[in-house]
């Protein structure tokens, strides 16, 4: 971390000494969100601030937002609403960061609007939350610190992990492909990855603290580039594995045209990679793919799919699918649902087509109506939920590698956790186990959204 910073983390440790001051993060976005949030509480934490669940009770509330959806903007102006009634009685520092800040038009929409939001910072200079703390606690500044090129990467931020036993590790930001429904390229920038090392470091350290289950974060992870040793994503993957103490491995999210054949059999001959692959599809028909810019077509996913479905047997898929992109037909739509019959997904994260301001797509004028986009929604929803219950009774009678994650929420002599498939599983407590142990579980019972089974096996 700068050494600039880390003087306004001692100054701001010093002011907030033998004071109870709170902060409170509302995460509105993926994974990389939550992973720049942990950062972020690092950040506070070592500010002196101590975190508190209730944000309408904090001294300091940050909203790190999304922008990749539309009714993401309708929440954030909403909470903003919320934290101006609480200004008016109390002493409250507002900061809202992530990727919608890197639009224009939302800041110039926060800074005429809610004129007493203190700090908007953007996803390139995050590290300089410390400094715009204290700009906005001690010198009572309004504080906009916003970059519109390719971010720098920072390495050695301070880091506030929500889980005991499973970390997220950020190995690229950005990416480079431009997706014409997609904002991201612009609010995140172009590609650049960590390097080997730093990455590895993080691991490590990670292993030695406990932790077992890794996953491996970027906007596009299998464009990895290393250096002379780690070239790229397989490469890492592999080194990932050699790690002791980690059990498990995960990664996402991978684009299906940089899917390579290294990366196939490092997968296949290392077993702690999960076996669950998120393999984003968006729409079944070339044609729609081509128009969102996805550089694959129908055909080549489905072949992709079968390759790796033949080098690694136990493999099992989940996807993101858009449905109503712009001009999208119903004969084109239903080569999306051909495509989710053929590969039988065992998750799909559905999502209705929204204009995004910036893209390519959102100046299209054969945008779909909202009924016909909330018709084929219910049509695909309809069709994987009736795959649910088939693939969930093939685990019946297996055994499975379960992390123990925690007690389940409604019994708590009951153990939750996951197969390296993702599926959740639910099974007596005992007491030769504990949480964040690994153990083998015999499925006895398969429930539409979760499995039951019983321990027959424990390694600590």
């Amino acid at each position: 971390m700068q050494n600039h910073q880390e003087n306004y983390i001692k100054i701001m440790k010093e002011k907030n000494k033998n004071k109870l001051v709170t902060y409170s993060i509302l995460t509105m976005g993926c994974q990389l969100n939550e992973n720049d949030s942990e950062k972020i509480a690092g950040m506070l934490e070592n500010m002196g601030y101590s975190f508190i669940e209730d944000y309408k009770k904090a001294n300091l509330i940050i909203f790190n937002t999304c922008c990749v959806r539309e009714n993401a903007e309708e929440r954030l102006l909403g909470k903003i609403g919320e934290i101006k009634k609480i200004k008016e009685r109390r002493n409250v520092i507002l900061a809202i960061g992530g990727c919608m800040m890197q639009e224009k038009n939302m800041v110039d929409k926060i800074k005429k609007s809610y004129p007493f939001v203190d700090v908007i910072f953007g996803t390139h200079t995050m590290q300089n939350l410390p400094e715009n703390i204290y700009k906005a606690t001690v010198k009572q500044e309004k504080v906009k610190d916003i970059m519109d090129i390719d971010g720098e990467i920072y390495e050695g931020l301070p880091i506030k992990r929500n889980d005991q036993f499973k970390a997220s590790v950020t190995i690229m930001y950005g990416c480079n492909n431009y997706c014409t429904y997609c904002i991201v390229p612009y609010v995140r920038g172009r590609e650049r990855s960590r390097k080997p090392e730093k990455i590895l470091e993080e691991i490590k350290q990670l292993a030695q603290e406990g932790y077992k289950e890794i996953t491996l974060l970027g906007q596009n992870v299998n464009s990895y580039q290393g250096d002379n040793n780690i070239r790229n994503f397989a490469d890492l993957l592999e080194e990932v594995c050699k790690v002791d103490g980690i059990e498990r491995v995960k990664f996402i999210s991978p684009h299906p045209k940089d899917f390579t054949d290294d990366v196939i059999e490092t997968i296949a001959k290392n077993k702690k990679i999960c076996r669950m692959i998120h393999l984003p599809l968006q729409a079944g028909n070339t044609k729609v793919l081509q128009e969102m810019n996805r550089k694959y077509t129908k055909e080549q996913y489905l072949a992709l799919v079968q390759k790796m479905k033949t080098k690694i047997p136990d493999i099992v898929f989940s996807t993101d699918i858009i449905v109503g992109f712009p001009g999208e037909t119903d004969e084109e739509f239903e080569d999306t649902l051909d495509v989710v019959r053929k590969v039988n997904f065992e998750q799909v994260f559905m999502f209705i087509y929204s204009i995004r301001e910036g893209t390519v797509a959102a100046g299209r004028e054969d945008q779909i109506p909202e009924k016909i986009k909330h018709e084929r929604f219910n049509q695909l929803k309809e069709l994987y939920n009736n795959s649910v219950d088939k693939n969930n009774e093939k685990y019946i009678g297996t055994v499975q590698n379960i992390l123990i994650e925690g007690y389940s929420k409604n019994n708590k002599t009951t153990f939750t956790g996951r197969t390296d498939t993702n599926k959740v599983i639910i099974f007596e407590e005992s007491e030769e186990c504990r949480i964040g142990d690994m153990v083998k579980v015999k499925i006895t019972e398969a429930h539409k959204w979760y499995l039951k089974g019983e321990i027959i096996d424990t390694k600590k």
